[in-house]
């Protein structure tokens, strides 16, 4: 059957879990959501380490016989979406994914940098990429972790980049998005100061470094680092 006899369809894994073909809902129980976004994150995987992923509490035959009865439902409720290669899963090329985007993008930033990039557009795409909240499975937990981290990586690359061009705003735009995520980062709270500073806004990078201070203080019982202080040191 070739790829023109199913429909393309979209996950959205950010925020809430959503599956459409076209504008068109598509309702899945939540078994099957986890067979297909463990696909959507880990890629084409034998059928061994889906059982051992989804049902890691379970006997192996009677994960087997798990996966067997969701791989089925998806198969008749969603035709097209899975892709059976004997003992490997995937989902099929026709999905289009919105972590795989998002990963796309930091990849993209990673390599190099802001050249190329729609700067706008790629914050709002990584402001956006909450995966899966309220999911709690130990592998989800985990990727929710290393995208978490990875999106703190671009967020600092964008500020650290959009700062050397003198683009204060985006600097200031990808600062505050890393602070969101961890109010500790040190790294963003300089970039930052200095966005702030260098648009002449003494006050709010002086406001900036009390706040950081006093976070720091209340859950870690540290001061600030010389080099966050020495960025303020002339206004205080």
């Amino acid at each position: 059957m070739g790829s023109g006899d199913f429909c393309h369809f979209q996950l959205s894994l950010f925020q809430s879990w959503k599956l459409r073909s076209d504008s068109c809902i598509l309702h899945v129980a939540a078994r099957q959501q986890r067979l297909i976004t463990a696909l959507a994150i880990h890629g084409p995987r034998p059928r061994s380490y889906l059982v051992g992923l989804l049902w890691p509490e379970s006997a192996e035959s009677r994960a087997m016989e798990s996966l067997r009865v969701s791989m089925h439902l998806v198969s008749r409720q969603v035709p097209g979406l899975l892709v059976n290669g004997g003992a490997e899963l995937s989902l099929s090329e026709l999905v289009d994914v919105d972590l795989h985007r998002v990963r796309s993008c930091m990849r993209d930033l990673g390599q190099a940098g802001l050249p190329g990039t729609n700067v706008a557009s790629s914050l709002n795409l990584l402001r956006d990429a909450e995966l899966l909240p309220g999911w709690y499975d130990d592998w989800v937990l985990f990727e929710q972790s290393r995208l978490r981290q990875d999106r703190l990586h671009a967020f600092h690359i964008i500020a650290r980049e959009s700062l050397a061009r003198c683009d204060f705003e985006v600097a200031l735009e990808a600062s505050e998005a890393a602070l969101e995520l961890e109010p500790l980062y040190e790294s963003a709270v300089g970039l930052l100061i200095q966005a702030q500073r260098l648009q002449g806004n003494n006050a709010a990078a002086l406001r900036a470094f009390e706040t950081y201070r006093a976070k720091l203080s209340e859950d870690m019982g540290l001061a600030p680092s010389e080099g966050i202080r020495r960025l303020v040191a002339d206004v205080v």
